[in-house]
């Protein structure tokens, strides 16, 4: 009986237009900010903001970036990792190569040039679709690889071909404890999250989803293919650039390029198959979902008193990953987001059958 709508009016189109237009959800995700923003940094411990706070953040950011190319235009894609590691390199060089550059921009330059990449990679899709389209993507994935291993400029003329960061500061203050690093990745997190709920409310979002739904009547009824499909292409490459850098910046610390390798691309789009395409909140539940499975496959057996080596549990993960994208192809192909709007429906009716 707490779930509803009686007695809220809407006496304008802002409100009816609003982003959180009932009252309740308002509240919960004024207590979800609270949480996040002031309790979490209080109560948890470093492996907590190292195993998974940090790396689920991360994760939800390129997670909400490949949904925007794929749930909302329907552009598949499986260079997602080629696209983190453009991110991840160029904020690298921009901070190792020009002289007293600021953290925040080394990250959004690192953005622009995954955008800048993004839209060259997309091109065939003015031409292609479906199967071809994946290829396509996957050649960019190859080709990414493959330069940052073979072009010494690219990791600063690294012997080993590892890079490695240290020393950041973001507006002056440095960026030393597990907690700062939490707070810089929630903040761009919420930022890109509500800029991305924005842009599929709006005339870009709903070019794209007309482009994903069939692109031949949209473009019979005056939508451009040609812009609607590359800006979801820079849109999309620019938030994964961005979580690519905080990838290697903040989680990581060091890494080469097999840290963003087709595993990374696979991964991401598995993601949002169990989060839910087309979903804002499908990323958040995707990213969720692959960050503590692995977790509770290790913690839970011993829990339990069953004997589980590292290696079983490893299969285990790929088992169930491939088990449940197969349930939910089949079952519930808009995912866990599909569940989680489905019951927010049944509190609104409660207790009431119809």
């Amino acid at each position: 009986m707490l779930y509803r709508e009686n007695g809220q009016f809407k006496s304008s189109y802002r409100a009816d237009l609003a982003l959180f237009p009932i009252a309740q959800d308002r509240l919960a995700m004024l207590v979800l900010a609270l949480t996040a923003f002031v309790a979490v940094p209080w109560v948890a411990s470093d492996y907590t903001f190292r195993a998974i706070l940090i790396p689920f953040l991360v994760l939800s950011l390129a997670a909400l970036g490949l949904n925007v190319l794929v749930g909302y235009c329907g552009q598949i894609s499986l260079g997602t990792g080629a696209f983190m590691a453009v991110g991840a390199y160029a904020a690298y060089n921009l901070l190792v190569r020009v002289e007293g550059m600021p953290l925040l921009l080394a990250l959004l330059g690192g953005g622009l040039a995954s955008t800048v990449c993004g839209v060259l990679f997309g091109l065939p899709s003015l031409r292609i679709r479906g199967l071809y389209l994946a290829v396509a993507t996957l050649a960019a994935q190859f080709f990414i690889d493959w330069f940052v291993n073979r072009v010494p400029w690219v990791t600063n003329h690294s012997s080993s071909g590892s890079v490695s960061v240290g020393g950041l500061q973001i507006f002056g203050l440095p960026l030393e404890t597990p907690v700062q690093r939490y707070l810089l990745c929630l903040s761009l997190v919420v930022v890109c999250a509500l800029a991305t709920k924005n842009l599929v409310r709006g005339a870009i979002g709903r070019e794209w989803m007309a482009i994903r739904d069939m692109d031949v009547a949209a473009a019979v009824i005056g939508i451009r293919p040609v812009h609607a499909k590359l800006t979801a292409f820079a849109v999309s490459s620019f938030i994964v650039g961005v979580a690519g850098a905080l990838w290697g910046f903040i989680h990581l610390g060091a890494w080469e390029p097999a840290a963003f390798g087709i595993d990374k691309s696979f991964q991401l789009l598995f993601m949002i198959i169990i989060g839910g395409l087309g979903s804002i909140a499908g990323s958040f539940f995707g990213a969720a979902f692959i960050v503590l499975l692995p977790l509770l496959l290790n913690y839970v057996p011993h829990w339990l008193g069953l004997p589980l080596s590292t290696g079983t549990a490893s299969h285990l993960e790929h088992m169930i990953f491939g088990a449940l994208i197969v349930f939910f192809l089949i079952v519930e192909p808009h995912g866990l987001a599909r569940l989680w709007s489905t019951a927010r429906q049944k509190l609104r009716l409660w207790p009431f059958p119809h």
